[in-house]
């Protein structure tokens, strides 16, 4: 089976790809207009292709259109949830539409590896957009894997990000930190 797999980042990458490629012919897409700033775009990006030309991984670059993302989240902004579930559809959405368009048989995505992630409200999210595709989801649940990709990722000096990658992730992660940290100092 022909696999497009949606690919947030090259850390996320490697639990996934290896599995789905241990049965199947799979090509990455990075299809991230979420990820702020540009700086952290390319960032993320080469460190996924810098791991892809080492392991010989196709990969294909969607567009990167941030403002795309801005309206997909317009209106939702301080809603964490219908925020990254609306943004779950865009990414997953522009990946079904190419494997659609170029005859892929199926699509997964690599974000099913993250704790970090709603696992179901992404499955839900792809399902509806590859199914307005005409393409296959393949739920997949990854979470299990996550500490061999940070171990991997770690050994394999890739660059690991501290926020999912929007702006507003990030806001929320480096409060989270503030917070952890105060209360960390209360402590002792």
């Amino acid at each position: 089976m022909r696999i497009l797999l949606h690919a947030c980042c090259g850390p996320c990458l490697l639990e996934p790809f290896d599995d789905l490629a241990s049965e199947h012919d799979v090509t990455v897409c990075y299809a991230n207009p979420n990820i702020q700033p540009l700086a952290e775009y390319r960032r993320r990006l080469e460190t996924l292709l810098e791991y892809a030309d080492q392991q010989s991984i196709e990969v294909v670059e969607e567009s990167y259109d941030p403002v795309q993302w801005m309206r997909a989240v317009a209106g939702i902004e301080d809603d964490p949830e219908r925020r990254c579930a609306a943004c779950y559809r865009l990414r997953i959405g522009m990946t079904a539409r190419r494997a659609a368009a170029e005859g892929y048989d199926a699509v997964a995505t690599t974000l099913t590896v993250s704790p970090y992630q709603n696992v179901e409200a992404i499955t839900e999210a792809a399902e509806e957009v590859c199914a307005a595709a005409g393409v296959r989801f393949l739920v997949t649940d990854y979470r299990e894997r996550y500490p061999e990709a940070t171990r991997r990722s770690r050994e394999l000096g890739m660059y690991r990000q501290n926020y999912c990658g929007c702006l507003l992730s990030d806001i929320e992660a480096h409060r989270e930190r503030e917070e952890r940290r105060a209360r960390r100092a209360a402590r002792g």
